[in-house]
């Protein structure tokens, strides 16, 4: 239990900007373009790019982060496994949101089609 509740609190107090800069290598290591890793996170937070680059100077935590976001209501709809998570079985909500942005980054860096990855029908 309380080295469960230890990886929930850091990835709380986990810093945005230190993870960021992962993201992006991650995306464009794949040929995919910092544009659709802030369409994504703007689907998934509704954050516009702005948002997002004015909270990586604040220097925010995941856990300012997603207290500021609104979760696009389809977030749900995200499922499989991240970092060895099954996504849609984390019972920590906001453990569960950055595993949410955690697997969005990757089905972006795998080449998924973006209509896929905003879970459009």
């Amino acid at each position: 239990m309380k080295k469960e509740y230890d990886h929930h609190e850091k990835m709380a107090e986990l810093k945005l900007a230190e993870v960021f800069p992962h993201y992006v290598a991650k995306i464009e290591k794949k040929g995919r373009t910092r544009k659709e890793l802030h369409q994504v996170i703007e689907w998934l937070t509704d954050f516009r790019k702005e948002k997002v680059e004015q909270l990586l100077n604040e220097d925010v935590t995941f856990k300012q982060f997603f207290a500021e976001a609104t979760l696009n209501p389809n977030a749900h709809l995200i499922t499989g496994v991240i970092c060895g998570w099954r996504v849609e079985e984390i019972e920590n909500p906001l453990t569960q949101k950055i595993r949410y942005l955690d697997k969005l980054v990757d089905e972006l860096a795998k080449g998924r089609k973006m209509e896929k990855i905003l879970r459009v029908k």
